[in-house]
């Protein structure tokens, strides 16, 4: 089992930066692709990035390409949402999630955070 706790949410103005952090405990968490979803009141919960193991494969969202990136550190057993240019359609609720089978549909995933609020105002 894998334990994931997302960080690095805040406030921000449009056009700002955010680097949201997934970390994990268990030294198992290198061998998992990594996704990051949103979900914003009254929306269902959308795919915005993932990242295989090795991290030489990532996907993105075409909402955030261009805007965001997404990486991972295996030395601090940390994944990242690099998110930049933010828009206030951005605002929601940011989960990562972790599994073997990576993709952009959610019941992919067998590990998932608590998840960081994100705001973006105009």
């Amino acid at each position: 089992q894998v334990r994931l706790v997302e960080s690095g949410g805040g406030s921000v103005q449009t056009g700002g930066s955010l680097r949201l952090s997934c970390a994990a405990s268990e030294r198992a968490f290198i061998n998992y692709g990594v996704g990051w979803f949103r979900q914003s009141p009254g929306k269902e919960r959308e795919f915005v990035a993932a990242i295989i193991w090795s991290g030489d494969s990532t996907s993105l969202a075409d909402s955030v390409k261009g805007r965001f990136t997404i990486s991972r550190d295996h030395g601090n057993n940390t994944v990242y949402l690099h998110m930049n240019s933010l828009k206030p359609e951005d605002t929601a609720v940011y989960y990562c999630a972790a599994g073997f089978g990576i993709g952009q549909t959610a019941a992919l995933y067998d590990y998932w955070g608590q998840g960081t609020q994100v705001t973006v105002s105009s």
